[in-house]
Parts: structure tokens; C-alpha cells; sequence
């Protein structure tokens, strides 16, 4: 898929997974995409947990709680460690927010359907429970999860989007 295809046919998917497990392989390309996304002075403070094994598979869909992730075959979890790397400055979000944009380009370029969820991970318990699961270090967050498949269901349609002129300004903000 050409690029600016690919970004225009991104969709946030909250529908019913094929049961397909996704090859390693495609796993490994998506996560690698978001291995090369830009990161605050180049620090790589993010992390991705791939998980593809039933047990853990099954946990998380517990822990999470949304009735659509029931039938996804794989999750990538991005970890993020919050030390700061600049002035006192922390540039955890940021990176673990590119890297994460790469890979939902990458899912997409790949045929297969997902969503950026971090709301849900923001309820102390369910970060709690994703991090003793996980065995994440002291102080280390999973803040994003990504739930990847072939969709089951029909993708949803484009959102309206503002037109450009509403959006981007040149030399100087008009809104």
C-alpha cells in the first residue's frame, strides 16, 4: 500500500477479530516500525511487549475488560519508562505516542485492523494488574495497548475531518 494510502485508510477498529493467529514475522515488522520512530533525545524509552500465547492472551483480555477484544489474536503493549532524559524532562509519552502511530501504519499497510487504547490503562488497578502480568520493572507503565487481528466485521468508515484550511495555517495561526 502507497503511504498516503495507507495513512488515509488507518481506522480505529473496535469490531470482531478473526480467530487467524498473525504470523511472528508480521509482529515483528509492526513493532519494528515502532522501534523506528522518532524518541526524545534519542533516549528509546519505550518498550513492546508482544503477546500471541493464549494464557497471557486470555489475562489481558480479562484485566482490560471490552467485550470487542474477546476474539483478538494478538496484542502489542507499549511500555514506557518515565525517567527523564533532558533538563528533568521525561519524554516518555511522546516517544511511546510516535512509536505507537508507526505501528497502527504498519497494521494497516499489513491488512490488519486495530485501535489505540490507553484510556483503559489509565485506571491505577488496571495499570497494576498489566504491569505484575507483565513484569514490568518499578516504575515502568504499559501505556498503550494495541490489539491486532483481521477484522471479522466491516471496517468503519472514514471520520469527517475539518478541511485543511480549518486545520493549517501558514506563517501564523487564523483560527
Amino acid at each position: 500500500m502507497e503511504f498516503f494510502e495507507t495513512v488515509a485508510n488507518r481506522r480505529s477498529y473496535r469490531g470482531p477479530y478473526r480467530p487467524d493467529p498473525i504470523p511472528r514475522e508480521d509482529l515483528r515488522r509492526i513493532v519494528q516500525a515502532g522501534i523506528l520512530a522518532p524518541s526524545g533525545c534519542n533516549a528509546q524509552t519505550t518498550r513492546f511487549v508482544i503477546v500471541d500465547d493464549p494464557i497471557p492472551l486470555s489475562a489481558i483480555k480479562q484485566i482490560v475488560n471490552r467485550p470487542f477484544l474477546a476474539s483478538v489474536p494478538a496484542f502489542i503493549v507499549c511500555i514506557m519508562d518515565p525517567r527523564p532524559v533532558y533538563n528533568a524532562c521525561s519524554f516518555a509519552v511522546e516517544d511511546c505516542a510516535a512509536a505507537t502511530e508507526n505501528m497502527l501504519l504498519a497494521i494497516t499497510a499489513l491488512g490488519y485492523a486495530s485501535v489505540w487504547l490507553d484510556g483503559a490503562l489509565r485506571s491505577p488497578s488496571i495499570k497494576k494488574a498489566l504491569a505484575d502480568l507483565l513484569h514490568l520493572p518499578e516504575g515502568w507503565e504499559a501505556r498503550i495497548l494495541l490489539p491486532v487481528g483481521k477484522p471479522a466485521g466491516e471496517m468503519p468508515p472514514p471520520k469527517e475531518r475539518l478541511p485543511f484550511e480549518k486545520r493549517a495555517f501558514f506563517n501564523r495561526f487564523e483560527g
